[in-house]
């Protein structure tokens, strides 16, 4: 199938050409027939599917045909409006369609000076939104289609009352779309009250939910090696851009400084960043500019970067969940791509929680530091440590015990010392665990596993 059996109005068929859309996705070919019938739609896609074109090309292609006037989407996060506003301007220009993003951070003014001159789609945040129906500053619009875009993550954010309050300005008599990568409860609960006879959708296939475009691997190391281990992953792996997931903020900026002072091109990304300096961070991120983005998970929601080409869990995420949003950041519109989790030994039994629950096929692997040697950056590293190293109780006194080796000897020694004892560049440039003691670890929570699970015929007994 081609975009041109969609029989789509001219100018914004030449937006589609422009773009350089060929052939529908999956969802896209689902859902824009029944869009531009004017039904209302559940649909149920990944990011990085083609959403926005899924719902936009209909929407604006019934602007374009004078079938509707104004059209409004609703996105969880200031990256997202964004984004989808960008891309439909791009789709719409031809059609001379005007498109608006709307959220928080910034002034109220421009805002509102767009919406009265006429723009005819706006993108908002769930709160900016809200809050303007509520102060009437933007009665003038009446949007007769609405998107609820990446429900789930809205769910996740605590958005829900929000969207609810926000339909009671909307006019009753309109076309609604929800879009969500998974479906839980409450956005089912959510779809039954504001959507009138809605059609199902979902090209969320098993296929899809295992990643199959993305290679995965983890890499078991001991705590204190974990800066280490980052560092080589990012000098030896071949990317394009890579995104890299904290748990906390104050780690985000800690990681990033750190590494910008190695000389990686690295920016950080979390919540407590202006709106100004957070769209520059995006927009660098995007064209290249930076290649390494470390950022939280909420930071991190709603963002779809083209060629992202690695996904790096600096620390294990905190739910499954989690775990597949964060690396379907990554093997996007058919390319491949590589997520990558380190893990303590204690958060080891963690992971394999979280890949027996996803139903991921995660691959061991070792992290290699060269051929038994220490590099600049280890050097590094090493001469950070000492810095920060306080003097032991001891020390003096055992400097006296050794007060006949000459002090260049003593040196090497106590070094080459403290590189056996941490693994710092010794044991042939390894980090972490080799493959040999990674099996018999997955072996022991194998048969861990299997000891903590009842036999058949104790499982009788209990049913009886």
């Amino acid at each position: 199938m081609t975009f041109k059996e969609f029989d789509l109005n001219p100018e914004v068929a030449k937006g589609v050409r422009i773009a350089g859309f060929k052939e529908p996705s999956p969802i896209q070919e689902e859902v824009i027939p029944l869009i531009l019938e004017g039904r209302d739609l559940v649909g149920q896609a990944h990011t990085g599917t083609g959403k926005t074109a899924a719902f936009g090309l209909p929407i604006l292609d019934r602007i374009a045909r004078g079938e509707i006037e104004r059209a409004l989407v609703i996105t969880p996060t200031r990256e997202l409006a964004t984004q989808v506003s960008d891309e439909l301007y791009h789709l719409g220009r031809f059609a001379g369609i005007r498109t608006l993003a709307v959220y928080g951070g910034v002034g109220y003014g421009r805002q509102i000076a767009l919406i009265h001159r006429g723009v005819q789609i706006v993108v908002a945040t769930p709160g900016r939104l809200k809050d303007l129906y509520q102060k009437g500053k933007i009665d003038v619009f009446n949007p007769e289609v609405v998107v609820l875009d990446e429900a789930d993550e809205m769910l996740d954010m605590g958005f829900l009352d929000d969207v609810r309050e926000i339909f009671e300005y909307i006019p009753q008599n309109r076309q609604t779309l929800l879009f969500s990568a998974t479906m839980p409860e409450p956005i089912k609960e959510l779809a039954d009250t504001l959507l009138y006879d809605p059609e199902f959708v979902s090209v969320v296939g098993e296929e899809t939910t295992k990643n199959v475009d993305i290679e995965q691997l983890y890499y078991v190391i001991n705590e204190n090696q974990r800066d280490e281990a980052i560092v080589r992953l990012l000098e030896t792996e071949d990317y394009d851009k890579v995104l890299v997931f904290c748990r906390m903020k104050r780690e985000v900026d800690r990681l990033s400084e750190y590494l910008r002072d190695l000389g990686f091109n690295a920016a950080g990304l979390h919540g407590d960043i202006d709106q100004m300096e957070r769209d520059a961070i995006v927009k660098a991120y995007r064209r290249g500019e930076t290649r390494i983005l470390i950022a939280t998970d909420v930071a991190a929601r709603g963002l779809d970067i083209k060629n992202v080409t690695h996904v790096i869990n600096y620390h294990i995420p905190f739910d499954p969940q989690s775990y597949v949003h964060r690396i379907g950041r990554t093997g996007r519109a058919g390319k491949t791509g590589r997520a990558i989790t380190i893990v303590s030994t204690e958060e080891f039994r963690e992971l394999m929680r979280i890949r027996k629950e996803v139903g991921a096929e995660m691959k061991i692997a070792t992290i290699q530091t060269g051929s038994g040697g220490i590099d600049e950056t280890a050097i590094q590293m090493l001469k950070e440590r000492l810095e920060e190293t306080a003097f032991h109780p001891q020390v003096d006194r055992l400097m006296a015990g050794l007060a006949d080796m000459d002090q260049v000897t003593f040196i090497k020694k106590a070094l080459s010392y403290m590189m056996e004892c941490e693994s710092f560049g010794g044991d042939g440039g390894r980090i972490g665990y080799n493959e040999e003691e990674l099996e018999r670890m997955l072996d022991e929570y194998q048969r861990e596993q299997r000891e903590s699970k009842p036999s058949k015929s104790k499982r009788r007994k209990r049913r009886r």
